[in-house]
Order: structure tokens, then C-alpha cells, then sequence
């Protein structure tokens, strides 16, 4: 009776081993398992942390246009010629290139020139300055009173007057160039036609400096002040970045709109932009020529702490960080980072400090 006691207690602790048994397995097969995560290597990519330039900026966008450009009508009624281009010998047309006080257009009015009468107006110019040097003369010597002498004067001034008017009256027959610049818009009129007074005649710019004219929130009047640089650019100009510079500043602002006016002036002497372009300005409001810069895109939050991932040795290392001022695509540290560290920019999404990695191109 007791050996078969025996016998059922033995193979009762056999039976209870090897149900035992796949468990025991399980969990050794788990602890394999997660050593073996954890000795595994995170392939990362890594750069060394430098000082460079970096620029804050606002961006806006808007239309952009010449700083000189006017479109000149006859003043009278005359008949129309236009004129030679010298450089060329042909007749002027859009897309020249003119210099200030060019003569384009000649008007013609045989009435009108008559009615003014340049040359006798210039006649009486010089008789009445002869009168006026002769009873200069005799006053000094005595022989007319002052009276007569300021008369001579006030003659001399009269006919001075005269003349300069005649000079304004016919320089309404040519029509020239306040400016030097390109011939935007030419109406064709037959040489010849009379015109009558009030017909444009005339278009033309200079967009060698440019003006863009913007609107911008009113909570960025503290941040953007007159003298402020503008990098400038356009889609059809993507190598090509021109420098502007912020002239004007409107104090008031739109109470609708919730908007300031503000105006940028463009250097554009290569004359790559062309009037009425769709431009992109970035207004720099901060820059540092030296500082510690790092991409944008690997940083990561922990609670309202900023950090990122250093490559030490084999392993990678946690670093809460202070930032400065934020361009576009880099951000400048203050604190957390040293030059010529070693910052992993990819592969740091799933990293914990002291995870292992292993640097690769």
C-alpha cells in the first residue's frame, strides 16, 4: 500500500514537470528575446554641429513694380511725327532703350509756334537788356533819375518772363523722355495725323530699382522696422535671390483687414525681375553671423523641453537643448550643444539615451 503511494506521488511530480516545462521554455525564449532587442544597434546618420550664418525671417508675398514709370498725352493739339531712334535709324519703337530728355515725338502747329513767337520774345530779351545796361550807365553818371532806371528793370524783367514762356510753350511741341529707360507702349498714329490734346503718346519705365508695396498683421509692427533687408525672389528665377530693403512704414493700421502697409525697394540693376511679377520676400528681423545651427526637422519635445540625439562612442546620448532664432529649415542652439558634436539626423525617432547605435552614411 505504501509503494503505491510512492509510485503515484512520483508520477504525479513528473506529470506537474513537464506541464511546468513549456512555460519555463516561454519564458526563456521572452528573455532571449529581449536581450536581444536590446543589444541590437540603431543604424543612424550623423553631422557634425558647426557655426554658420542664420537668418530669421518673415515671409510675405505681393506684386512688384517699377520705381519710375509714367505714361505722357499730348498738351496741345498738333499734327504727330515720330522720331528716329539714333542707335538704330528706324523710327522708335516699343522695347528701346531711350536717354532722359531724349526728344520720340515732334508736334507741329504753324499757328501755335507763331502765336508764340520764340525768337521775337528772345529779340526783346536782348533790347531790353541793352536799355537797361545804357540807363544803368547814365544813372551813375547822373544823367536819368531812378525812376527811369527801375523802369528800364522792370522792362528787362517783363521781357525775361516773355521768353521763358515761349521756351515752356514750345517745348509742349516735343515730347521727351523725363527719364532714361525702356518704351513700354507706343500707340501707332500715322505720320502726320493731327491729334487732338489729351491722347497718350507715350509709355515708358525704368526697373532697374523696383518697388514691392506690402500688407502684413498688425502683430508683426514690432518685428519689422524700416532699413530691415529682403531676400527677393521669384518661381521663375529659382538660382536667383535679390536683395531689397524696407523704406516705408504706414503707423496706422486697417481696422477690417487688421493689416500695416509697408513698401520694399529692390536693387534690380541686372534687371532679372520684369514689372508686375508675383514675388516672395523674406524680411530678415534676426541674424547672427556665427552660431551653432542644427536642422529644424530632428528635434524633439519631452513635456515643453526641446531635445536631440548626440552619436557617442556606440551609443547615442540625449541633450535637452535652448534654441534662438528659427529659419526656415534650421534653428540656432544656445545651450545643450558644442561644436564639431557628432548629431544624429536620422535614425533618432525610436532612440532612448544609451541606445546603441551604429553611424552609417
Amino acid at each position: 500500500m505504501i509503494a503505491t503511494n510512492h509510485q503515484n506521488v512520483l508520477a504525479f511530480g513528473k506529470r506537474l514537470i513537464l506541464a511546468a516545462l513549456p512555460l519555463l521554455l516561454i519564458t526563456a525564449c521572452k528573455n532571449e528575446s529581449t536581450n536581444f532587442t536590446t543589444d541590437v544597434a540603431v543604424n543612424v546618420s550623423v553631422q557634425e554641429v558647426q557655426k554658420k550664418p542664420i537668418q530669421q525671417t518673415l515671409i510675405t508675398t505681393g506684386s512688384i513694380r517699377p520705381e519710375l514709370e509714367i505714361e505722357l498725352k499730348n498738351e496741345l493739339a498738333a499734327n504727330y511725327y515720330l522720331q528716329a531712334n539714333p542707335k538704330t535709324g528706324k523710327p522708335f519703337k516699343m522695347g528701346d532703350w531711350v536717354n532722359k530728355g531724349q526728344v520720340i515725338i515732334r508736334l507741329e502747329d504753324k499757328e501755335y509756334s507763331n502765336n508764340t513767337n520764340l525768337e521775337g520774345a528772345e529779340l526783346d530779351m536782348d533790347i531790353s537788356q541793352m536799355e537797361y545796361q545804357k540807363q544803368l550807365a547814365l544813372y551813375e553818371k547822373g544823367g536819368v533819375t531812378k525812376r527811369e532806371l527801375v523802369n528800364a528793370e522792370k522792362t528787362l524783367l517783363t521781357a525775361k518772363q516773355t521768353y521763358e514762356n515761349a521756351v515752356i510753350n514750345m517745348a509742349k511741341l516735343s515730347i521727351r523722355a523725363p527719364f532714361s529707360g525702356v518704351i513700354t507702349d507706343l500707340p501707332y498714329y500715322s505720320p502726320g495725323i493731327r491729334l487732338e490734346s489729351g491722347q497718350a503718346v507715350l509709355s515708358m519705365m525704368n526697373y532697374s530699382s523696383m518697388l514691392m508695396d506690402l500688407s502684413m498683421p498688425e502683430n508683426l509692427m514690432g518685428q519689422v522696422q524700416i532699413n530691415q533687408v529682403a531676400n527677393i525672389m521669384n518661381y521663375a528665377l529659382p538660382d536667383d535671390t535679390l536683395k531689397g530693403r524696407i523704406t516705408e512704414l504706414s503707423p496706422a493700421i486697417d481696422m477690417e483687414a487688421r493689416t500695416f502697409k509697408g513698401r520694399i525697394s529692390v536693387d534690380n540693376q541686372s534687371e532679372l525681375l520684369k514689372p508686375g511679377m508675383f514675388v516672395k520676400a523674406e524680411i530678415v528681423v534676426d541674424q547672427r553671423d556665427s552660431a551653432l545651427v542644427v536642422p529644424k526637422d530632428v528635434i524633439l519635445t519631452e513635456g515643453n523641453r526641446k531635445m536631440v540625439f548626440i552619436a557617442t562612442n556606440s551609443a547615442a546620448e540625449k541633450r535637452y537643448i535652448r534654441t534662438g532664432i528659427e529659419a526656415l529649415t534650421e534653428v540656432e542652439v544656445l545651450e545643450g550643444l558644442k561644436e564639431n558634436e557628432r548629431l544624429i539626423i536620422k535614425g533618432f525617432e525610436t532612440l532612448k539615451n544609451r541606445s546603441k547605435v551604429k553611424v552609417v552614411k
